[in-house]
């Protein structure tokens, strides 16, 4: 049997039309207006033609959870079960989720929670940055005030966060092939989240959280475990540190995965894992149609 680990990306793998082909399904049309109810806003709307808005940290945040999590219960009807489980930044309250840590609700409110705080904390800056050296961007990273490597995704592509005027400084010190700022409304995965951090760990505090079904890889501490209190140790971490993707794929090929299976839109993580573990086994799920796909092969 192969061994499989299911992915969930994250912020920024976000399109106009995904999600809307499950409508089709009476469990996720239940699943929708349940969303609507806790949000106060309707998930498919924004998804189906709002695309300034799909672009927010306040709406991608749940759109994306609701999306993904949907996928995954249609993966599960088909008989389809992941071996280990890892999710990128927003990801991993989806992989939480599919783990049974915590139901599809209190999953989405903490979502809810998680994107209303990350909204409010503005004035910071994101860039990922293709084809660098990497000693030379770690040396000026240790040099450089106020910016941090906010996503280390495979040894040719990073993020970097912090304020503005030291992501310029950090830039102007280092060769880059290629830079794209991120489209973000504050400094995530950095030390200058530490404000909405401190009130969403307020929030996490009064969730329990279960022991996972399936092992999870934290974007914290990228090593496996199954234990709850572990798990939420962990990701009252997430929001000011840095996600440790490269590592993440490393330790899924210590737990021996074959197949790496990406449930969401777009095909980000699986284009950054492949780098890195280029002998697995990688597929997409975006759509029922994708799910087909997979019962067929």
């Amino acid at each position: 049997m192969t061994k499989t680990a299911w992915v969930f990306p994250g912020q920024g793998s976000q399109k106009i039309g995904m999600g809307i082909d499950l409508l089709d399904l009476p469990a996720a049309q239940a699943k929708f207006k349940r969303a609507n109810e806790i949000l106060g806003w309707s998930i498919t709307e924004i998804c189906e033609t709002q695309k300034e808005k799909l672009s927010q940290t306040l709406y991608t945040q749940p759109c994306l959870y609701v999306v993904e999590s949907l996928l995954a219960d249609e993966m599960f009807a088909n008989y389809f079960q992941p071996d280990i489980v890892a999710g990128h930044s927003l990801g991993e309250y989806v992989a939480l989720y599919v783990a049974g840590v915590f139901d599809f609700e209190t999953g989405l409110k903490l979502v809810k929670k998680r994107a209303e705080f990350m909204n409010n904390a503005t004035g910071g800056e994101m860039a990922a940055l293709m084809g660098f050296d990497r000693k030379q961007l770690e040396d000026e990273l240790q040099q450089t005030a106020d910016v941090v490597l906010a996503n280390d995704n495979n040894s040719g592509q990073v993020v970097i966060s912090g304020t503005p005027e030291a992501v310029a400084t950090l830039l102007s010190k280092i060769k880059v092939k290629r830079e794209v700022k991120l489209n973000v409304s504050g400094a995530f995965h950095s030390h200058l989240m530490k404000s909405a951090s401190i009130e969403f760990q307020q929030v996490l505090e009064s969730v329990k959280f279960a022991d996972a079904k399936f092992p999870i890889i934290s974007n914290f501490e990228p090593i496996a475990t199954t234990d709850a209190a572990t798990i939420k140790k962990r990701l009252a971490q997430q929001m000011t540190n840095g996600v440790r993707w490269r590592e993440t794929s490393l330790e899924m090929g210590k737990e021996e995965v074959e197949k790496v299976i990406e449930i969401g839109p777009g095909k980000v993580l699986t284009g950054i894992i492949k780098r890195t573990c280029p002998d697995f086994q990688l597929a997409n799920v975006n759509s029922l149609k994708d799910i087909k796909a997979q019962v067929k092969s």
